[in-house]
């Protein structure tokens, strides 16, 4: 009640008139309850809208691919409506501009005026072919009746040519090698017997296929990514030759066998280093053990700047293969963050650095989903300093601190809004204490 009001009443009140003023204030009180208790479940409706909204547009964007962060919340809503959406769909959406709520009239005269706006490109013209590769003119002659002149009947003269160059190519001559080694005797020493000349060294000794077959297979395969069963079928259809899927197979996986010291000779260099980078990613495999469908295997890929990039094919993710391939391995390990990298990994000298990346993935989620108002007002790249800024200033102090410390720090100042960007800050700090010892 306003003390003011309860003021101005006579000191003495008629007991009615006092009962009823309780009852009033009673009234008021109780609505007031009840107003604040709405209001409390009015936010918390509010907050828990915005955060569906947050992630329904996290989604959409994760569905149409990374420009359709330029969109705004009512285009990605008008794409969700269309049974399909291409590419050229989306880019055409994000030339257009966003979408205003203003109305349509204005809209048109707005977009108007951009479109005039705009200066036509010139054409950048026709592509200029190499020139080491071969010329071969090709000359086309002049018609019968372009030959003789119109107005005395005269035979005209050729003054100069109209060039155009466009690529041409021949096609690819199979043939059959028919390779026959000598077999010498002598006549009249029946007793030494024949001598044949040695047998050529080849890729597949018992192929059927030549060497330069078996590498035009490989690039086909590796550089063009085009599957054998398809070069099978080429093979079948320009060239009427039906061969087996398992005697290509068996010429590819000969290559395998003889670049196997390459792979070791490299993988020796790589861990002979002080840095490694590793990460694996899945590929779909047929196998005999389960016909029909696929098999989801991995490419496990190790490398170093500067040095060659070694690949592991595994039918598992599991964490024994990172263990087998680091058994001996004690400098920096830099990978994501997969947690079979995390334990029992190398030497107790290994450093297992995090990925910066990874970590950022949450905050640009969480800038993804923020209106242009609320990013120019949150976003770390302002005058406030950055949640990089503070971990580096937290990992100056970890001579000075504990880990348990240096967590709480970096969870205090960088504010991630998910764990596994908080496990990267530890990771950080961690790293950041080994590799920096106490002065």
């Amino acid at each position: 009640m306003n003390p003011a009001w309860k003021s101005s009443l006579p000191a003495m009140l008629d007991p009615v008139v006092a009962a009823v003023l309780e009852q009033l204030k009673e009234q008021v009180e109780a609505k007031d309850r009840v107003i604040a208790e709405k209001n409390r479940a009015l936010a918390a409706a509010e907050a828990i809208n915005r955060q569906l909204k947050e992630a329904l547009r996290l989604e959409r964007i994760h569905k149409y691919g990374k420009q359709s962060e330029k969109l705004s919340d009512l285009q990605l809503e008008l794409l969700d409506r269309e049974p399909a959406v291409s590419s050229e769909e989306i880019e055409t959406e994000i030339a257009g501009g966003p979408l205003s709520e203003e109305p349509q009239e204005e809209r048109n005269q707005s977009s108007t005026e951009q479109q005039q706006k705009k200066k036509r490109k010139p054409h950048p013209g026709r592509n200029e072919l190499p020139a080491h590769l071969e010329r071969i003119e090709e000359i086309v002659a002049c018609a019968a009746e372009q030959c003789a002149c119109g107005q005395c009947g005269g035979e005209t003269r050729v003054i100069g040519y109209e060039t155009t160059e466009v690529l041409g190519s021949k096609p690819a001559v199979h043939f059959v090698r028919v390779i026959k080694r000598e077999k010498r005797a002598c006549a009249h020493c029946v007793e030494q017997g024949v001598a044949t000349a040695p047998v050529p060294q080849r890729i597949a000794p018992k192929s059927i296929f030549a060497d330069e077959t078996i590498i035009e297979f490989i690039v086909r395969k590796y550089a063009d990514a085009l599957p054998l069963y398809r070069q099978r079928a080429i093979l079948l259809r320009d060239l009427g030759i039906d061969v087996a899927l398992t005697t290509i197979n068996d010429a590819v996986l000969r290559v395998g066998e003889l670049l196997i010291p390459v792979i070791d000779t490299m993988k020796r260099d790589l861990l002979a280093g002080g840095y490694i980078q590793a990460d694996e990613t899945h590929v779909e495999v047929q196998t005999p053990d389960k016909k029909g469908a696929n098999h989801r295997a991995f490419f496990w890929q190790f490398s170093a700047p500067g040095k060659g990039v070694v690949f592991d094919f595994e039918m598992t993710r599991g964490k024994q293969v990172a263990k087998d391939f680091f058994e001996d391995y004690g400098a920096i390990l830099h990978t994501d963050g997969y947690v079979a990298y995390e334990k029992d990994i190398g030497t107790k000298d290994l450093i297992h650095a995090c990925c910066m990346a990874h970590a950022r993935r949450g905050f640009i989620d969480a800038i993804k989903v923020q209106s242009k108002a609320r990013r120019r007002t949150r976003s770390w790249n302002a005058s406030s300093r950055s949640w990089m800024d503070c971990l580096r200033s937290t990992a100056r102090r970890a001579n000075k601190a504990s880990r348990s410390t240096i967590a709480m720090r970096c969870a205090s100042n960088a504010r991630p809004r998910c764990w596994t960007s908080y496990m990267h800050c530890c990771r950080l700090c961690k790293l950041r204490e080994r590799s920096c010892p106490s002065r």
